[in-house]
């Protein structure tokens, strides 16, 4: 059978098909992982990559994600040149060798077409555990990473079709929950999804083929971004937010400058006269804080944009080592994906001025409850977020309210609610209300998102939360 030759239609098909690999990718995350973080909330991310890292798709359900798993995926590939093999998957969480944030633990499944490394799959998502000093990863009085989680550098768990079983033990004996076993499962499950979808596609139109239309939609992709940087005015712009509380000074606040410099059809994010890092957890890793940067500036660009490659390239974002969002070894960095707001802020409030019908009013800031301990009723041991109480409304844009409920900038609507009832049988609590909160909206001529009020009781009492105001427009 003749293989179709490559041309514009047959790459636009090409990229929907990536779309719909990765939709399927994280359908099946959604229905095989037990974690109500992964199965409710849907706190992680799924994608296709080139042999050489570079994004071919990616479905976030989770935006911050949006850059976490190509910089980890150019550098497996790199770091283990030569030793990659079909039937290889790898981990990875380390936030020193390009992770985001420990919590968020990466599988990736190398793509053979024969003995060609043609691609990979890739899923990621923020696991229940990940050792370290307290249960569920989150650790306050963390001044360096090894209080806070066990780091997994890009490490092989399978080679060639077989499991590495005395790696797997290392991994997990360190540890708590027995469910992130069963999610990590789950992940290498949707890139084995990833990886057959990919391989039906070469079978259908021939490799060679797939390789042109993949630099056609990265082609495609840089030009669609290019125009509309084009729109933006030139010139430099600078911003900047604050953040509130290093966790260990009271009173301590930080500065994020952002200089957005807008030069032909090219952007540069410039965080060069950001503060120093903290000497707590409250620090930002380069990955966590060029997705908030990605996802920020895709929320003023036309959606339609495919993520992948392309998309990036007209983007630079500089962020040098020992600021707050981007702190040296071995530094805390555990809340550094909730850097993101302040991070959002700094960019509106530079870009504001120009592009008054692009950017929206500041967000809720960070309001969050890590619940743990033992379930009284089921005598097993539970981590939850509490997502329900989390999430703030977000700000207005020109001619159009905030999104009531919709979570941080962060998550835009991408974190989900926990179901009701499935949040009384995974945890001991009991919801006894969940609702929007009045007039905790912005006022302006555009009013901001409401927030909500969520009450729970619990076998131990009851405890309150209630989700940040939104700002005003």
């Amino acid at each position: 059978m003749t293989k179709p030759r490559a041309d514009k239609v047959l790459a636009s098909i090409l990229g929907n098909a990536f779309k719909a690999i990765t939709d399927e990718m994280s359908r099946t995350m959604e229905m095989t992982t037990r974690s109500p973080i992964l199965c409710e909330a849907k706190d992680f991310v799924t994608g296709l990559y080139d042999a050489d890292g570079r994004m071919l798709e990616q479905t976030e359900n989770l935006p911050i994600l949006s850059f976490s798993l190509s910089p980890v995926c150019k550098h497996i590939a790199d770091r283990f040149r030569g030793d990659v093999h079909p039937g290889d998957v790898f981990f990875h969480n380390d936030v020193f060798s390009l992770g985001n944030q420990n919590n968020d633990v990466a599988a990736f499944k190398p793509i053979f077409c024969g003995d060609t490394l043609v691609g990979w799959a890739a899923a990621k998502g923020h696991m229940a555990d990940i050792g370290g000093a307290v249960r569920g990863g989150y650790n306050p009085n963390a001044t360096e990473v090894w209080q806070e989680a066990l780091r997994i550098p890009a490490v092989k768990v399978y080679e060639r079709g077989k499991l590495r079983k005395d790696v797997w033990d290392l991994i997990f004996a360190n540890i708590r929950l027995p469910i992130v076993q069963e999610d990590m499962r789950a992940e290498i499950g949707a890139c084995t999804v990833g990886e057959r979808r990919f391989l039906a596609l070469i079978d259908k139109y021939g490799f060679d083929v797939i390789l042109d239309l993949e630099k056609q939609l990265f082609e495609a992709s840089r030009k669609m971004m290019e125009a509309e940087i084009a729109r933006i005015p030139q010139g430099e712009y600078c911003g900047e937010s604050t953040v509130y509380y290093d966790g260990k000074n009271a009173g301590s606040t930080y500065k994020i400058r952002v200089r957005v410099k807008v030069a032909g059809r090219r952007i540069t994010f410039d965080y060069s006269r950001t503060d120093p890092q903290t000497n707590g957890f409250v620090n930002g890793t380069y990955t966590s804080s060029a997705s908030a940067t990605v996802l920020t500036f895709l929320q003023m660009v036309n959606p339609d944009i495919p993520h992948n490659d392309g998309m990036l390239q007209p983007i630079e974002i500089v962020i040098p080592e020992g600021t707050i969002l981007n702190a040296a070894y071995p530094a805390a960095t555990t809340f550094g994906n909730h850097l993101c707001p302040p991070n959002a802020d700094a960019i509106i409030r530079a870009l504001a001025p120009v592009v008054p019908e692009r950017v929206s009013a500041g967000w809720n800031q960070l309001l969050c409850s890590l619940s743990t301990g033992v379930n009284p009723h089921r005598k097993d041991t539970y981590v939850d977020i509490l997502f329900m109480g989390l999430k703030g409304g977000s700000g207005a844009m020109d001619s159009i309210d905030g999104y009531d409920h919709i979570g941080m900038i962060d998550a835009s609507g991408g974190v989900l609610d926990q179901d009701y009832e499935m949040f009384e049988q995974q945890t001991p609590h009991t919801l006894i209300k969940h609702e929007l909160l009045t007039d905790s909206a912005g006022a302006g001529q555009w009013r901001g998102g409401l927030g909500v009020e969520t009450t729970a009781g619990s076998a131990c009492g009851r405890s309150t939360s209630s989700a940040a105001k939104a700002r005003r427009s």
